[in-house]
């Protein structure tokens, strides 16, 4: 990828942005079955892995960091206990996913909130590209809507993107549009 293919997925209305996780991923899911589970933690796993990252048992300050919830209708999440501290007003929510992420003070992602509204168009997606996308979308803070699975995988340059991201060298946050050219370098 060239730092021109890389700039407008980390352009946002505000400006460039581009941030990943600086702590291991815990993951917990809820509102499925047993069966999805195993399918939603292995698409993070597999994304996780593919950027270099880490995943954890248990986050010290958090207990789990990533948080994804399956809903019918977004009016599920007011029953949810203490969510009104992570995600203001459930009930603003539009579309058919959320997703909100909270930073440390070096702008790294320390906190994941993934809300699928499954009653909407989701509901006859096919669940595997499907869940391998939302994993993606999670490992850091993409601008717009840019396709990162095609035809049920992860895209090559999307992966190699991941990698870069995650380089040891790389800042976990960063504002600086020539972050793309790093970013290029690596792909």
């Amino acid at each position: 990828m060239t730092p021109d293919d890389i700039l407008p997925l980390f352009t946002h209305p505000d400006g460039f942005r581009c941030a990943r996780w600086g702590r291991p991923i815990v993951p917990i899911v809820f509102g499925v079955e047993e069966d999805t589970l195993q399918l939603v933690k292995g698409a993070i796993e597999a994304v996780v892995a593919t950027a270099g990252h880490r995943m954890a048992e248990h986050d010290p300050e958090l207990g789990a960091n990533l948080m994804v919830f399956f809903v019918r209708d977004w009016a599920e999440l007011a029953a949810v206990p203490d969510l009104h501290h992570l995600l203001p007003d459930p009930g603003a929510l539009t579309g058919d996913v959320a997703r909100l992420f909270r930073f440390d003070p070096s702008g790294a992602i320390t906190l994941g909130l993934l809300c699928l509204r499954m009653g909407g168009a989701l509901a006859d997606a096919p669940a595997e590209p499907l869940l391998l996308d939302q994993a993606a979308r999670m490992m850091l803070t993409w601008a717009g809507d840019p396709v990162l699975v095609r035809d049920g995988v992860l895209r090559d340059d999307i992966a190699a993107l991941l990698r870069a991201a995650y380089d040891p060298i790389l800042p976990p946050h960063a504002t600086d549009p020539s972050h793309a050219l790093r970013m290029a370098a690596r792909t």
